[in-house]
């Protein structure tokens, strides 16, 4: 019989079964926490966590968190939202919904057990930026009403609920701007650009680059 170890950290991690969730439970599983991955599975796979299923202190729940779900945990992280536009726009009101409904749901379950609690966010909340680089005080300049909206406004608003809660229930938060990431159990054809370098590059065609050249990216390596 299994003992529980109450001193143990309990963390959920949404999202969890994509390319940065996958590693996150990775990385915490390693370290000794028990750890809730859960997921929907819209872009996320099993086979990104195939290797924890056998870890005693790792467990998958296939849920879609725009529905509340009911955990005891002492840590939130939430990476649930497709973020490759060629994904997010597949179903751009489902997508709004994620970042919205699942941002309510998962920061009224963070209130109601007192648990840490980190949003995922994105660089895209400068939307189409006129500066640059983007400080954090800068506060965009975005289209509310286009085709990439339903991802970039969905991350603003999320953001949005997780200061007020931090304002309003003083909840303990944190709000990450994830920049353009690549690594190991990125989606090979997510249409992101350094996907789209590498696939090229393992066909032996020509590279892409759009424009005149002289735009610039900002580039996160996912490493553990």
């Amino acid at each position: 019989m299994k003992i529980k170890n109450f001193n143990t950290r309990r963390v959920l991690i949404t999202g969890g079964a994509g390319f940065l969730g996958s590693h996150l439970c990775e990385r915490l599983v390693s370290e000794g926490s028990e750890v809730l991955c859960v997921d929907n599975c819209f872009t996320g796979t099993r086979q990104n966590i195939f290797h924890l299923l056998n870890k005693p202190n790792f467990e998958f729940i296939r849920h879609d968190i725009t529905f509340p779900l009911y955990l005891e945990v002492d840590e939130i992280y939430n990476l649930a939202c497709p973020a490759s536009p060629v994904h997010y726009q597949f179903d751009p009101v489902q997508t709004t919904k994620t970042s919205v409904h699942g941002a309510i749901n998962m920061l009224g379950l963070a209130k109601r057990i007192k648990a840490k609690i980190l949003q995922a966010s994105t660089s895209e909340v400068y939307g189409d930026p006129d500066v640059h680089p983007q400080p954090e005080t800068y506060w965009g300049r975005v289209n509310p009403i286009g085709p990439r909206s339903c991802y970039d406004e969905g991350k603003r608003c999320a953001e949005t609920l997780f200061f007020d809660y931090y304002r309003q229930h003083n909840l303990k938060i944190k709000v990450v701007r994830i920049f353009n990431t690549y690594g190991t159990r990125m989606h090979p054809n997510d249409g992101r650009v350094v996907s789209n370098f590498i696939v090229q590059a393992l066909k032996n065609r020509d590279i892409t680059v759009f424009g005149d050249g002289t735009q610039t990216r900002s580039f996160c390596m996912w490493m553990i």
